[in-house]
């Protein structure tokens, strides 16, 4: 996945979980090469995508605003129950050799027969 997709799927998560919401501001490109240590433009490229979805809104001199919290999925709670079980699977998953790209390729094909067993 490239690199300003990445960062354009970390900032929508955040603001999807609340860790970001209506009016943070977000690192400026310079912050975020200095603790990236990426292209400049990689990040221009994905505050310009987020910008285009309306995610975040650019004010010249003052930076990039989130500028809409995007409605959490379920409650509190809910989310805090599926997290412990999500925590005690990740932990079988690494205890059966699984590391962090056969996790994700499993949830990814998990996720994809799933939704095509909804629209079928």
């Amino acid at each position: 996945m490239p690199t300003y997709m990445q960062l354009v799927n970390q900032v929508r998560r955040a603001v999807r979980n609340g860790t970001l919401r209506a009016g943070d501001r977000l690192p400026t490109a310079r912050e975020m090469v200095a603790n990236l240590a990426i292209n400049p433009n990689t990040v221009l490229k994905a505050y310009g995508f987020l910008e285009s979805e309306g995610l975040v809104s650019s004010r010249p001199g003052l930076g990039t605003f989130i500028t809409a919290d995007m409605e959490a999925q379920l409650a509190p709670a809910v989310q805090r129950h599926l997290r412990r079980g999500l925590d005690a699977w990740l932990k079988k998953a690494a205890a059966a050799g699984l590391d962090h790209e056969g996790v994700l390729a499993l949830v990814n094909l998990a996720l994809d027969e799933s939704q095509s067993t909804e629209v079928a």
